[in-house]
C-alpha cells in the first residue's frame, strides 16, 4: 500500500473514531474502513473485561452477532489469549497450518479453497493492555504481511486512546450515578420524620400533618417564627412525597433583590432587558415535576405575586420578555414567619394568592412552647457536635439543663443548636456544665435557677464538680479526689458538707 493511502485510511479512521461517543458505533466504522482498504475477510476487536479478566468480542466485521455475543476467551487461551497475556503481536502465515488457531466463531471453512493469513495485534496504551484486533486475509506472501501488521498496529494505538477514554467517561459516570443515589438515599434519611426533634402534643401534632400532606400535592404553607425548623419541615414534605426522584429547588424570597425575583422565579428572553445576553430558565422551569420552596414568601413583591398566582391557578407563566406560555407541574412549599393576614390588611400581600397558598397550613411552634423538646433536642445537637468536633463528652449537667430549661429561647432551635455546638467546643471535660453555656443564658433576668450571691454561685459549682468527680468514678472517693487534683480528706470534708454520699454513686 502506498503511503498515501496509508495517509488518507488512518485520517478516515480518526474520523471514525472521533464521530461517536458510542463504542460498539466507532468500532463498526473502523472495523468497515479497514475492510474496504485491507481486502479483510473478517475483523473483530476483543476486549478485556477489567473485572473478571474474561476477553470477549466486541465488535466483528464478516460475522453474525449471533455467533459472536456467546463467545469468550481467557488469557493465554488460543492466539487471542496470548496476544492479549504477552501484549506481543502475532501473524499466522496460514490458518490451517496452525494448530493453536481455535475458530471459536466456526466461521472459517479450513478444509476447502482458498488459505487465509491471521494478524492479531494488542490494543494497548503504554504497558496496560485493553484488548486486540484481528484481521483474516487472504494469503498473499510474506511482504503483504508485514505491511498489514504495522499498519494494524498504528491502528490499534488509536483505538486504545478511544477505547481507555470511553471507558474512563463510563467509571465516571457510574460513580457519579452511585454518588446521586447514596446522596439521594442520604437525603431521605436525613429528612424523615424521625429526624424530626421533639416529643411534646404539639410536634407530634406537626408530624401527623406532615405525613398526611406528603402523599399529595396539595399547596402548603409553613408558618412559625424564625428558626423554628421551617425549611426542615420543607424537606420532609418533599423527600417523603412522591416526587422525592425529582428536582427540589430552594428560593429565599429575601434574598432576591425585587427587580430579579421575576428573572429568578420564572426565567428571561434573550434581551429581554439590559445584561440578558442570553435566555434564562426560571426556577420553576427547572424544578418541573418536583417541589419548590419559597421561603419568606411574606417578601416577594406584588409584581411577582400577580405572576406566583396565575402558576398557582393556570399551572403556566411566561419569561420575562416573553410570549410563549410554559406549563409546569411543580408542588408549592412555601414558608413565612410574617403575619401574612395583617400584611394582606394593609394590602402589602394579596388576598387572592394568601388564600391560594393557605391550602394546607403548618404551624411550627417556638421552642418555649414546648419545652419538653429541649432536652432532646440539647442531646442530639450533642451527639452531632461531639462526633463534628472529636470530643469526648458524656453529657450536660443538671444546673445546665436547668439553665437551659429557664431560658425563653429568642432564636429558637437554631439558638440552641448554636449554644451546644459553642459549648461543645469550649468544654474540655467529660460534662457540660452551666459557665460553658454562652452569656445570654446566664443573665439575672433570664434564670430564676442562678444564685443571688458570689458564695452561693461558687457553692453551687463546687457542689457540682464533686458530683460529676463521683459519677465518672462510681462512688470511688481516691478516684474522685485524683480526678479534680485534691486530697481525699479535703474531697471527704467538702462531700459531708453538700450531703454528698459516696455510696449513692455506687
Amino acid at each position: 500500500m502506498k503511503s498515501i493511502e496509508e495517509t488518507s485510511l488512518l485520517y478516515e479512521i480518526s474520523q471514525s473514531l472521533n464521530q461517536h461517543m458510542d463504542m460498539k458505533k466507532s468500532l463498526f466504522k473502523v472495523l468497515s474502513v479497514l475492510s474496504e482498504s485491507l481486502n479483510l475477510v473478517r475483523g473483530i476487536i476483543f476486549l478485556t473485561n477489567t473485572e473478571t479478566g474474561e476477553i470477549r468480542i466486541e465488535m466483528a466485521h464478516g460475522i453474525s452477532e449471533d455467533k459472536t455475543k456467546q463467545i469468550k476467551y481467557l488469557p493465554g487461551e488460543g492466539i487471542i489469549g496470548k496476544v492479549i497475556q504477552t501484549g506481543k503481536p502475532a501473524v499466522v502465515p496460514r490458518i490451517s497450518e496452525e494448530p493453536l488457531f481455535l475458530d471459536k466463531t466456526h466461521s472459517r471453512n479450513l478444509t476447502q479453497g482458498q488459505d487465509y493469513s491471521f494478524i492479531c495485534v494488542p490494543i494497548k496504551k503504554d504497558s496496560r493492555v485493553v484488548g486486540a484486533i484481528s484481521a483474516d486475509r487472504p494469503y498473499e506472501g510474506k511482504r503483504s504481511l508485514e505491511n498489514g501488521e504495522k499498519l494494524l498496529a498504528v491502528v490499534a494505538t488509536m483505538v486504545a486512546h478511544h477505547v481507555i477514554n470511553i471507558e474512563t467517561i463510563r467509571v465516571e459516570k457510574e460513580q457519579l450515578k452511585t454518588e446521586n443515589l447514596r446522596l439521594k438515599s442520604e437525603l431521605e434519611n436525613k429528612y424523615s420524620f424521625s429526624n424530626i426533634i421533639g416529643n411534646s402534643n404539639k410536634m407530634r401534632e406537626v408530624l401527623q400533618m406532615i405525613s398526611q400532606v406528603s402523599s399529595s400535592s396539595a399547596t402548603v404553607l409553613i408558618r412559625g417564627e424564625s428558626g423554628t425548623g421551617k425549611e426542615l419541615v420543607a424537606n420532609s414534605i418533599h423527600y417523603n412525597s412522591e416526587r422525592n426522584q425529582n428536582p427540589f429547588i430552594k428560593i429565599n424570597c429575601a434574598a432576591i433583590p425585587e427587580n430579579l425575583i421575576e428573572s429568578e422565579l420564572f426565567g428571561h428572553e434573550k434581551g429581554a432587558f439590559t445584561g440578558a445576553s442570553f435566555t434564562k430558565k426560571g426556577k420553576f422551569e427547572v424544578a418541573n415535576t418536583g417541589t419548590i420552596f419559597l421561603d419568606e414568601i411574606g417578601n416577594m413583591d406584588l409584581g411577582a405575586q400577580v405572576k406566583l398566582l396565575r402558576v398557582l391557578q393556570e399551572k403556566e407563566f411566561e419569561r420575562v420578555g416573553g410570549y410563549k406560555p410554559i406549563k409546569t407541574d411543580v408542588r408549592i412549599v412555601a414558608a413565612t414567619n410574617a403575619n401574612l393576614e395583617e400584611m394582606v390588611q394593609q394590602g402589602r400581600f394579596r388576598d387572592d394568592l394568601y388564600f391560594r397558598l393557605n391550602v394546607f397550613p403548618i404551624y411550627i411552634p417556638s421552642l418555649r412552647m414546648r419545652k419538653t423538646d429541649i432536652i432532646l433536642l440539647a442531646d442530639h445537637f450533642l451527639e452531632k457536635y461531639i462526633k463534628a468536633h472529636g470530643k469526648e463528652i458524656k453529657r450536660i449537667t443538671t444546673p445546665a439543663i436547668d439553665m437551659m430549661m429557664e431560658y425563653h429561647w429568642p432564636g429558637n432551635v437554631r439558638e440552641l443548636e448554636n449554644c451546644i455546638e459553642r459549648a461543645v467546643i469550649l468544654c474540655n471535660e467529660g460534662a457540660i456544665h452551666s459557665y460553658h453555656l454562652p452569656a445570654t443564658l446566664q443573665t439575672g433576668t433570664r434564670s430564676k435557677t442562678l444564685p443571688l450571691s458570689l458564695e452561693d454561685a461558687v457553692a453551687s459549682l463546687e457542689k457540682e464538680i464533686l458530683m460529676d468527680a463521683l459519677k465518672n468514678t462510681r462512688g470511688n472517693i481516691n478516684k474522685a479526689a485524683k480526678l479534680i487534683n485534691i486530697t481525699v480528706r479535703k474531697f471527704s470534708y467538702k462531700a459531708a458538707r453538700y450531703n454528698l454520699n459516696y455510696k449513692d454513686y455506687r
